[in-house]
């Protein structure tokens, strides 16, 4: 039986930010007799898994393909491979708080029993948070990360982010930015604070470096607000004059705000000229009418309004950019018309995680994978509602 986790859990506080992987494999073969071991890290686009101690090696993709890495990345769960000749290889997902940041591999002489799966999905999860926690005491996983060089607006962005997914027993919610490694102004935020979620998805005006630096004044000036207790309308008002004074009038940020109560599922909203706002409900996708006020910026001491409206355990609510919604292909109606709402509806059983992957793959392809001509942000979320004590949801 191999050690309890806490050794591995202290080992790997005790060990340098670069060298994680290292002192994981180490106790990992030591304390099972695993022949290798490896952590393979999703990319920025989430379209392949790359090792990290042998970076010379190929890597795992697409991750929508039928390997044992791809599907333990997509499901979550354990996924056990035969690697011939009596081998096996178990793969196991590092995720934290539903942040999916690659995955495991074990591989061993002979197939793993139950206590030997659950011990390695306790290294994996301590390997995730330790993992997480390095990531802004080293470069050595984000090199992982990156396919090819990210501009330096990209770079801003990418660093600008809450996560990529976030999971709690309310709801699970995911984003993603394209193009991964040259975007420049839209983005997407959120943060989860005593019941409350909020979450905000931004459509910058401009491109590359104007375009970043004018997207990152304007999430700063929000989550100021926000954590000065500020209200919805009072992050938004402040994100608003501040862009004001800095540019008066010349540069502005259409932005989506949104607070989701989350015992109740009451969500609070301002439309800030915002980008898109879609639910999917029992197979049918609508768009939230909202009212569109001003984007930010454009005027002095701007005032905003809240609007409110309900979520039902089961909705999904998909927020995007117009790189999303107007792509306009050459010859090709907008993305948003028509093509959109179909490739949401297909992505019913997937979560949310997977879903913008979907959205984001299909719009690659309605540009007959062509670069796409403007940035395109897409934020999902799944929508579970909090179980009663009588074990409905509410």
């Amino acid at each position: 039986m191999p050690q309890a986790p806490a050794p591995v859990s202290r080992a790997l506080r005790q060990a340098p930010p670069d060298r994680l992987v290292e002192v994981a494999d180490r106790l990992v073969r030591s304390s099972t007799g695993a022949l290798r071991t490896d952590v393979f890290i999703a990319d920025y686009r989430i379209t392949g898994l790359w090792p990290v101690l042998d970076p010379t090696l190929s890597g795992v993709g697409p991750l929508h393909g039928k390997g044992g890495a791809p599907r333990c990345f997509r499901s979550q769960q354990p996924v056990v491979d035969d690697a011939g000749e009596g081998r096996c290889q178990l793969w196991l997902p590092l995720t934290v708080w539903g942040e999916r940041l690659g995955v495991l591999l074990v591989e061993l002489a002979e197939p793993p029993g139950p206590d030997l799966l659950a011990w390695t999905g306790e290294v994996a999860g301590d390997l995730a948070v330790a993992l997480r926690a390095a990531d802004r005491e080293t470069d050595r996983y984000r090199r992982v990360r990156r396919r090819e060089r990210l501009t330096l607006a990209a770079e801003m962005q990418w660093d600008l982010l809450p996560g990529r997914s976030l999971d709690h027993p309310a709801f699970l919610l995911a984003g993603q930015l394209e193009p991964a490694y040259s975007v420049g102004g839209d983005h997407f935020d959120w943060s989860l604070d005593a019941d409350r979620l909020t979450v905000t998805v931004l459509n910058g005006t401009g491109s590359g470096l104007p375009a970043a630096l004018l997207t990152s004044v304007t999430v700063n000036a929000m989550r100021n607000a926000r954590r000065s207790g500020g209200s919805l309308v009072e992050q938004a008002e402040l994100a608003s004059d501040t862009l004001f004074y800095q540019h008066r009038g010349s540069r502005h940020v259409a932005t989506l705000l949104l607070e989701v109560d989350v015992p109740t599922g009451r969500v609070r909203a301002v439309d800030a000229g915002s980008p898109h706002l879609l639910r999917a409900r029992a197979g049918v996708v609508q768009r939230i009418p909202l009212e569109q006020q001003l984007p930010l910026g454009m005027f002095p001491d701007t005032r905003y309004d809240v609007q409110e409206f309900d979520l039902e355990p089961g909705d999904r609510l998909f927020a995007v950019s117009d790189g999303v919604y107007a792509a306009e292909p050459d010859g090709a109606e907008p993305y948003g018309r028509r093509a959109m709402t179909r490739t949401m509806r297909s992505t019913r059983l997937q979560p949310a995680a997977e879903a913008v992957g979907t959205v984001m793959r299909e719009l690659h392809a309605y540009h007959a994978d062509a670069d796409l001509r403007d940035d395109a942000v897409v934020v999902c979320l799944d929508w579970r509602g909090i179980p009663r004590r009588d074990g409905r949801e509410q």
